[in-house]
C-alpha cells in the first residue's frame, strides 16, 4: 500500500511568458510521490486557473484520496472514476504508472503494450509580445524546425508576418488561446494561410465553438481549451480538424492514450501539448506524442532551471525519458 506525499514547487521561467490571458515569471507545479516501501513513483501537474484549478484545490483533491490510497483500496484504474479529468488526476495517474514501472523493473511503454518511443521534434513557443520582440525571438530561434506563436491582439497579423520574415524556413503554428472573435477569425485565417501557417489553435472561446460550424477552414483548426477527454470529441466534429492532447486536461497518461485512439478513429489529426512545467511533466506525454502530427513539449526549454536528471533535448529534438526521471 503506497505512501502518498506531494510538494508545491515554483520553477523560474526564462524571462516572462505571456499569453492572451496574462503573464507569468514562474511555473507553479505540484509533484506527487507514491512510495511502496521499496521504490517511488512520481507525477507532476500544473493547476490551471482557466479550468477553475489552483494549487490549493488540486492539493485538496489529492489529499481526499489519501486514506483509500494508503489502505490499498485505490489503484490506477480506480483513480479514473475517483477523480475527474484534470491536474490532480494527472499527477496521481502518472505517479501510478511510474511506481508500477519501477516496481516491475519494466518501462512504462512495455507495460502499456506500446513500442519503445523514438525521438520527437517539439515546437518552440514564442510568447505574446510586441511585433519587434517576437521577430527578434524568432530570428534567435530561426534554426528550429517549428515555431509556435502566442497571439491575441490587434497586431496579430503583423506579428506573424514579422516572424515569417525572421524565420522563413520554420513551420509556423499559432495559438490565440481563445482570444479572437469570429469576425477576427474570418479576417485572419485567409491571411495566415497566405503566410503558410500550418495550424491555428483555439481561436475562439470554448463556449462559442458553435460559431465555427460551417466556417471555411483555410488553415487547420486545433481544439485546445475545447478538448479535455474523450467526452469532448463529439462536440468538435465539423468545427475542428485537430485536437491538442495535454495530460493536465485528460487527467493523466491513461486517458491521454485512450483519447488519442478515439480521436484518430473519428478522423481528427493529433497534437500533443503541455502546460508550462518541468521535464517530469513532459516525460509521460512523449508516449502519446509518438506519431502525432504536431508535438509541443517545450516546457523545459522555457524554464531557467529543470529537474535532475532532465529530459535530453538536441535543439528541438526531444529524447525519451531516462528511467531515473520517469517511467
Amino acid at each position: 500500500m503506497p505512501n502518498l506525499s506531494f510538494t508545491r514547487e515554483a520553477w523560474p521561467i526564462r524571462g516572462t511568458f505571456r499569453i492572451s490571458r496574462g503573464a507569468r515569471t514562474t511555473a507553479e507545479v505540484l509533484c506527487v510521490t507514491l512510495y511502496d516501501g521499496r521504490v517511488s513513483g512520481r507525477g507532476e501537474c500544473v493547476p490551471y486557473a482557466r479550468y477553475g484549478e489552483s494549487l490549493d484545490s488540486v492539493a485538496d483533491q489529492i489529499e481526499s484520496l489519501r486514506h483509500d490510497l494508503e489502505a490499498d483500496r485505490l489503484d490506477r484504474q480506480g483513480l479514473q472514476q475517483a477523480l475527474p479529468a484534470g491536474a490532480a488526476r494527472n499527477a496521481l495517474d502518472c505517479a501510478f504508472w511510474d511506481l508500477e514501472a519501477k516496481a516491475s523493473g519494466r518501462r512504462v511503454w512495455d507495460m502499456a503494450g506500446l513500442a519503445a518511443p523514438q525521438q520527437v521534434t517539439s515546437a518552440y513557443t514564442l510568447s505574446l509580445d510586441s511585433v519587434e520582440a517576437m521577430a527578434a525571438n524568432a530570428a534567435a530561434n530561426a534554426q528550429r524546425p517549428q515555431l509556435k506563436l502566442k497571439l491575441a491582439g490587434p497586431e496579430d497579423l503583423d506579428r506573424v508576418r514579422a516572424v515569417r520574415a525572421a524565420a522563413p524556413q520554420a513551420k509556423l503554428i499559432v495559438d490565440a488561446n481563445e482570444g479572437w472573435s469570429i469576425e477576427e477569425y474570418r479576417r485572419l485565417a485567409p491571411a495566415l494561410a497566405e503566410l503558410s501557417v500550418a495550424m491555428i489553435e483555439q481561436p475562439l472561446h470554448a463556449d462559442t465553438d458553435a460559431d465555427l460550424q460551417g466556417e471555411d477552414r483555410p488553415v487547420a483548426l486545433c481544439a485546445d481549451e475545447s478538448c479535455h477527454d474523450r467526452s469532448s470529441l463529439p462536440g468538435l466534429v465539423g468545427r475542428y480538424d485537430m485536437v491538442n492532447i495535454k495530460l493536465d486536461k485528460t487527467g493523466g497518461l491513461t486517458e491521454a492514450l485512450a483519447l488519442k485512439a478515439e480521436a484518430e478513429r473519428l478522423g481528427f489529426r493529433v497534437m500533443v501539448g503541455c502546460m508550462l512545467g518541468t521535464s517530469l511533466a513532459m516525460a509521460p506525454a512523449i508516449l502519446p506524442a509518438q506519431g502525432a502530427e504536431i508535438v509541443d513539449l517545450d516546457g523545459p526549454l522555457l524554464l531557467a532551471e529543470d529537474r535532475d536528471p532532465p529530459l535530453h533535448f538536441e535543439g528541438s529534438l526531444l529524447h525519451p525519458p531516462p528511467a531515473a526521471l520517469w517511467g
